[in-house]
């Protein structure tokens, strides 16, 4: 959706794989929302990544999550973020930091941005603790291991039958543990 120059810096994009969709990301969408006219969850397809699900079930589960909040849309994009940014028009990358690891990496990811697109700024949200542990790949061996019980800590209620769906489809085998 792209913006006019006048309310471009009003609009914001937080990219990721998002896969799937955790409590931490959906705790900076939710905070995000409130600093930006206008939010765009910018799923990045990265094809060095193996997926969980593909890149229509995360849109399609991102907007089922955020659909309570009218200023956040969800998009999918290929390529480097700030030319996506670039490309919609919106001034600001949104990211969310969960540790000093991250703030290290997201450093380096801003410093390169900026060399890109001076024009276009990063906003860190830091995550709030009780979700700075959560990562997507913590979520995967979470609900492999603990079943669906065990998910309601780490991922939106709607997220749990499709992560428990995603990964009993994937190895069957494994069916007394998908119950909680």
């Amino acid at each position: 959706m792209p913006q006019s120059s006048s309310d471009a810096s009003r609009t914001a994009v937080f990219a990721g794989t998002f896969d799937p969709i955790t409590l931490g990301h959906l705790d900076v969408i939710r905070r995000g929302r409130l600093l930006f006219q206008h939010l765009v969850v910018g799923i990045g397809v990265n094809p060095s990544k193996a997926s969980l699900f593909s890149i229509d079930e995360r849109i399609a589960l991102a907007r089922q999550v955020v659909r309570p909040y009218s200023n956040v849309s969800v998009e999918w994009f290929e390529g480097l973020t700030v030319q996506y940014v670039r490309r919609i028009g919106a001034r600001v990358i949104l990211r969310g930091l969960r540790t000093l690891t991250d703030m290290e990496y997201e450093f380096g990811m801003t410093l390169t941005n900026h060399r890109l697109d001076p024009e276009i700024e990063t906003v860190f949200l830091m995550a709030d603790g009780e979700y700075s542990h959560i990562s997507s790949s913590l979520i995967k061996q979470v609900a492999r291991f603990g079943g669906a019980e065990a998910l309601h800590q780490f991922v939106p209620e709607e997220l749990i039958e499709p992560i428990i769906s995603k990964l009993h489809d994937q190895n069957p085998a494994d069916q007394s543990r998908w119950s909680g």
